[in-house]
């Protein structure tokens, strides 16, 4: 897997642990969610840059459903993480923060779970 930034990383970040063992255990998706790599993640990273110059975001993930991307948000803390609408007016993208990866890894298991209701994957009990 290519990580963006792994070589030589913005300053004052490094990928959590947390998140690394994620990948290590071969774990890409949770349904909507996608971890982005390779090409994805520097095409992603790039574009974010170019819309939202005044941030300083590191993307890791996308919902396949949305134009959310999760974010390593340097602005706030190393480790913190916003949700934003990509593609929305700048100054209007935020849409959620969590304090860590492990506190958003929640939220993707709950989308995860309403997904494949909402979504028809699996039957409603």
């Amino acid at each position: 897997m290519r990580l963006l930034s792994k070589e030589n990383p913005p300053e004052g970040f490094a990928y959590p642990p947390e998140f690394l063992h994620l990948l290590g255990l071969g774990i890409r998706a949770l349904d909507p969610w996608r971890i982005l790599e390779g090409d994805q993640l520097v095409v992603r990273s790039s574009g974010l840059a170019a819309r939202y110059p005044s941030r300083a975001l590191i993307p890791f993930a996308v919902r396949i459903d949305r134009d959310d991307v999760a974010c390593w948000d340097l602005d706030r803390a190393p480790r913190a993480i916003s949700v934003i609408d990509d593609f929305d007016t700048p100054g209007d993208e935020q849409l959620e923060s969590f304090d860590k990866f492990n506190d958003w890894l929640r939220q993707a298991i709950e989308d995860l779970i309403d997904y494949e209701y909402d979504s028809g994957v699996l039957p409603w009990p």
